[in-house]
């Protein structure tokens, strides 16, 4: 059984929360970089929840496929799911940014 989805509304939501989590991830560097680490840590912690709220509009389409649900996914949702992807990537790296500006930082002190 297909159940109907509105995948513009999911994309949107996915590439909202996915932005502005990338948008915090590449700023917690800027952060780092200036040796404000407890605020590049925190503006981490923001940019995981907008993730795990583009992950949560995600994994709605990909339950619904694992019920057997069979759909033609749009353009809009691949670029979401490429933001998704790439914005978890980011996230990643921006946490060795930020170690590696502490660990800099604390020897050059």
């Amino acid at each position: 059984m297909n159940r109907e989805l509105n995948f513009e509304q999911i994309s949107f939501q996915i590439i909202a929360s996915a932005g502005e989590a990338k948008t915090n991830a590449i700023n917690s560097i800027k952060l780092a970089k200036e040796n404000k680490i407890f605020e590049a840590n925190l503006l981490i912690s923001e940019a995981e929840k907008s993730m795990i709220e583009a992950e949560k509009a995600h994994m709605e389409v990909v339950v619904e496929e694992a019920r057997g649900s069979k759909f033609i996914f749009p353009v809009i949702f691949m670029h979401a799911e490429d933001q998704l992807l790439t914005t978890q990537t980011i996230i990643l790296m921006a946490k060795e940014f930020i170690e590696i500006y502490d660990r800099f930082n604390n020897v050059k002190n």
